[in-house]
């Protein structure tokens, strides 16, 4: 459930009035709230002015656009339209995909917060906007001043990349640039901070506003919760269950825990963010390698501690490749770094974390130097396989324990440890992210496709429990896939009895490994393209769940579905599932 809007002053409005605000404001997102008070506010400052009926002009606001996939990029936008709004400028917040594109044209003044994901990607919410600013289509803009805050990880090869297309795209067409680009890593607020100040300061200026200038917000939301990202809630471990058999190659588990007294509340189609440990044998092994004291004091903390919880060891990027190789002396490790090595390099920071960095290309680092080299630790977000409405004050998550073998020892995922390896009892620091592009249908009565391969499955646990307690009359169908039948259908009881109960109206299986060649639930979706055609003709809502490349893998699927049971080519095809994406009715959540 939404956070309930704080009790606004007595306003100086009639009482008509203030019943319609009451409505007009009920039920809308950050983003809206954010525009419609830069709206009020710019109405505001025409004094003696009769309000029109559309919004301030082009030339006297800040228009905000943000593209975001794990809801960074969404934080940063909010928090500049809020400084914005309190100095008094217009503005308009918007998602990149409720972006009016053919208003490009007239906008003079332009931020763009945006991440990358994947190989390079924009997130899903952003697709539509990039693809017309890179396009044959997107118009010429000299009367446009603009900035691009990009928001990335550099463990990428493709850091930032969306940020830098766009920002250069907007020079192409004839903008300007007021200055220069922002490209934040994980540690967002080390870039992010003061590329607000500036652009602030900036906006001001071109919109010729004192910096003495104040709005009071037109309403303002209470926090429902103490419990933030800043500030996360210590969620007691409920149970932790193996969902895979001893012959499986994967360890994924069931976990729930406990919410009871935080006050968080989320739906389904968010994610539970964690600030992970690093497991204590990884910091060890850092430590005996480098010949460092654990104890070392840094900054008023022992080495130990940093290395623990506060830097990010099972992660590494580009920044620190490059100064490890300077340090060592390393000319094979610096070629990687090379332009046209980008495979190379996306290999080594796939499979090499920062003890096998040490073993295999040795350097002298001081404890003090480390940690400043080093990334601080980010948090992980994982997709909540739960409905509130059925569980209560509890969050369940689905989590493959990440691990391998390397030459040095036994690897593993510094937050998928911690969770695996939690017992009952313990701890954990947590604090739910919310996922507006992953949401049920408000009409209850549509039907839903849900394509989840291994702990893709997570969400749709809590879209089957949702719609079943809220008594939706739309079909559920699930497609699901895994190696092995015998050892990898999660929640292989659970599937089947809601489909024996009607919670389930259709579930399709690809174990790829069950038989001599390889299905996976892409070849499922061409194999029923019929029925799937069928069912988004009739208005179902389509969500994909899971890594990157299956996510690309089913996407191709669903063109060569939609152009061969729709009778398009593959432009038209593209333009149909974009059509679905601009009305809410394909989502992904893809990592």
């Amino acid at each position: 459930m939404p956070p309930a809007p704080a009790a606004l002053p007595v306003p100086p409005l009639p009482g008509d009035k203030v019943d319609l605000l009451a409505r007009l404001t009920d039920g809308l997102d950050a983003p809206g709230l954010w525009w419609l008070s830069g709206y009020a506010a710019g109405l505001a400052a025409r004094p003696g002015a009769r309000p029109a009926a559309a919004e301030p002009q082009a030339g006297a606001r800040l228009t905000i656009v943000f593209g975001s996939q794990t809801g960074n990029a969404r934080r940063v936008a909010e928090q500049l339209a809020r400084q914005a709004e309190t100095s008094g400028l217009a503005v308009r917040l918007l998602r990149a995909d409720a972006y009016p594109l053919p208003e490009l044209k007239d906008e003079r003044l332009l931020y763009v917060v945006i991440s990358t994901q994947g190989e390079g990607e924009p997130p899903d919410d952003a697709r539509g906007f990039v693809a017309h600013l890179l396009g044959k289509r997107a118009p010429k803009l000299p009367q446009l001043q603009y900035a691009v805050l990009g928001l990335g990880d550099s463990s990428y090869p493709l850091f930032n990349a969306t940020g830098r297309e766009i920002d250069e795209r907007l020079a192409e067409l004839g903008a300007r640039r007021l200055f220069a680009r922002g490209e934040a890593d994980v540690d967002v607020d080390a870039v992010a901070t003061p590329w607000l100040g500036q652009a602030l300061e900036l906006a001001r200026t071109a919109l010729a506003v004192a910096p003495s200038a104040t709005v009071t917000p037109l309403r303002a939301v209470a926090p429902a919760s103490p419990w933030s990202r800043e500030k996360p809630f210590a969620a007691e471990v409920l149970a932790n269950q193996r969902l895979t058999s001893r012959g499986s190659r994967k360890d994924v588990r069931h976990l729930e825990l406990s919410l009871e007294g935080s006050g968080l509340t989320y739906q389904p189609g968010d994610a539970l963010g964690l600030w992970p440990r690093n497991p204590p044998a990884l910091v060890s092994a850092v430590l005996a390698e480098l010949s460092l004291d654990g104890e070392a004091d840094v900054d008023g903390a022992p080495l130990h501690l940093w290395l623990g919880e506060r830097r990010e060891l099972t992660r590494l990027a580009r920044p620190f490749l490059q100064k490890h190789a300077e340090r060592g002396g390393h000319a094979a490790l610096s070629r990687l770094l090379d332009a046209g090595q980008s495979e190379a390099l996306a290999s080594l920071l796939a499979s090499h974390q920062l003890i096998d960095l040490l073993q295999a290309w040795p350097a002298a680092w001081t404890a003090a130097e480390l940690v400043a080299a080093l990334r601080p630790l980010a948090p992980r977000l994982y997709s909540m396989a739960s409905s509130q409405a059925v569980v209560g004050a509890e969050a369940h998550l689905t989590v493959d324990h990440v691990h391998w073998e390397a030459p040095g020892g036994r690897r593993w995922g510094a937050a998928s440890h911690q969770l695996a390896t939690s017992r009952e009892g313990d701890a954990l620091p947590v604090f739910i992210e919310a996922n507006e592009r992953f949401r049920l249908p408000h009409d209850a009565g549509r039907d839903v496709v849900m394509i989840g391969p291994g702990t893709g499955v997570a969400p749709f646990r809590g879209f089957v429990q949702e719609r079943a307690a809220a008594g939706a009359t739309g079909r559920n169908w699930l497609l699901f896939g895994a190696p092995h039948a015998r050892h990898d259908f999660l929640y292989q009881l659970e599937w089947q009895q809601a489909l024996k109960s009607g919670q389930l109206h259709r579930l399709d299986l690809a174990f790829s490994r069950d038989q001599a060649g390889k299905v996976y639930v892409q070849h499922r979706l061409r194999e029923h393209g019929r029925a799937l055609f069928d069912w988004l003709e009739g208005g179902a809502h389509l969500y994909v769940c899971g890594a990157t490349a299956m996510g690309r893998d089913v996407e191709a699927a669903l063109l060569e579905v939609i152009a061969t049971h729709g009778g398009r080519d593959e432009d038209g095809a593209r333009d149909y599932l974009a059509t679905l994406q601009q009305q809410g009715r394909y989502a992904r959540d893809v990592y």
